[in-house]
């Protein structure tokens, strides 16, 4: 595996190391110790399998609160994303910021997701299926999300959403966590 750094603390693009030869190639996709010897979480619970049968669809973002945060591995196996991740840690310098990506079965590259990081993706084909590999179990009440278009971000989409939740369309506005604890800290 060839393991590229993101301007993005601990995000990572992850390309196969193939070996080709007249049949096609063979290439690791995923190795504990690769990942342990770049100082990444290697414990995986999960594959997550979404299936999206038309062009725009748009999931996420989505993410899980401590204690129960997640390190995702994202792979579009049919069709592509463009893919986005965004830095939801207040403690990172590159806290939200956010870095695109296009993920698809042609390119075979792997984003990964560290924790304390929403991801969100906008389908570019029809019958597109992405794999995640995760690190926690998925707990339905450490569930957050943020909007797709929260003004918060800015982010620039490729295309408008044609398919989205009700819940993906309807998460509240972003309110910025280091701000929130300097008024509480103010109002004591």
């Amino acid at each position: 595996m060839i393991f590229n750094e993101t301007p993005i603390a601990g995000a990572y693009f992850t390309e196969l190391e193939k070996h080709a030869d007249e049949r096609g190639f063979f290439a690791r996709g995923w190795c504990s110790r690769e990942f342990s010897d770049h100082g990444l979480n290697n414990r995986l619970v999960q594959m997550n399998i979404s299936f999206n049968r038309y062009k725009h669809t748009l999931r996420g973002f989505h993410y899980q609160v401590a204690p129960y945060q997640e390190d995702k591995l994202l792979r579009c196996i049919r069709g592509a994303v463009h893919d986005v991740l965004l830095d939801l840690r207040p403690d990172s310098p590159t806290y939200m910021h956010h870095l695109t990506v296009e993920l698809s079965a042609a390119n075979y590259r792997t984003l990964l997701v560290p924790k304390g990081c929403a991801n969100a993706f906008l389908t570019l084909q029809d019958d597109t299926e992405v794999t995640y590999l995760v690190s926690e179990f998925y707990t339905p009440t450490a569930e957050r999300g943020i909007r797709w278009n929260d003004p918060a971000f800015g982010i620039r989409w490729p295309a408008e959403p044609a398919v989205i939740s009700a819940k993906d369309r309807n998460w509240p506005d972003f309110v910025d966590q280091r701000a929130d604890a300097l008024v509480t800290a103010n109002q004591e």
